[in-house]
């Protein structure tokens, strides 16, 4: 039977080569039985060995000798709170950065936004890094969407599984980076409210299901 913790390692390790994470930042998990697996606080991803990965049960307790990623409130809340939910990624990729340190939401300026489950990517309330504050603030701009960004921080997916967690956040930080590009040369044209509900019904059948 494959072994989660180190699939989890493997995109752990993707996340830089990827250009959405630099050093020690960021941090990822996948759900495993009653609880979840995730990246330890402050240890280098390619310095991973699957022992060093933290079993957490939704009570907050861990199982490991590792301490788990500061953040593990979010990552605990979506899985808490959503089934659906097999995986969660968190990084601090520089467009996405950039946008959520001016707190803006993400319209749609392009119909990709739809991918996320809406027709905006909200930016969260401010709250302290790896606070109970900012988990409510992430899980409120994350209803009814598979990503946010979090404000002057960084951005946050929560996809079915590992794989789709990262296709994710590399399609966010592509529209965060085209957004901001768009942005220099004036005002995007915002799809409309009927235009998107078009493209998210579209959505529904498109692609492998």
């Amino acid at each position: 039977m494959p072994d989660l913790r180190l699939d989890l390692i493997a995109t752990a390790r993707v996340m830089q080569p990827a250009g959405l994470n630099r050093g020690t930042a960021g941090n990822v998990s996948v759900r495993s039985g009653a609880g979840f697996y995730i990246t330890p606080t402050g240890m280098p991803y390619a310095t991973l060995q699957a022992d060093d990965i933290p079993l957490m049960a939704l009570d907050g307790s861990h199982q490991g000798s590792r301490k788990p990623s500061s953040e593990w409130r979010f990552h605990r809340d979506l899985y808490a709170s959503r089934p659906e939910v097999g995986a969660v990624l968190h990084a601090h990729s520089p467009f996405a950065v950039s946008l959520a340190c001016l707190r803006y939401d993400i319209p749609a300026f392009h119909y990709m936004i739809a991918r996320f489950g809406g027709d905006s990517i909200r930016c969260a309330d401010y709250a302290i890094f790896g606070s109970p504050e900012l988990s409510t603030a992430a899980l409120a701009a994350m209803h009814e969407r598979k990503a946010c960004l979090l404000a002057n921080h960084g951005l946050l997916v929560a996809g079915r599984d590992l794989a789709e967690a990262m296709a994710l956040a590399i399609e966010l930080e592509e529209l965060c980076e085209q957004y901001w590009r768009a942005c220099q040369l004036g005002q995007p044209v915002i799809l409309s409210a009927d235009e998107m509900t078009a493209v998210l019904a579209k959505f529904a059948g498109y692609g492998q299901q």
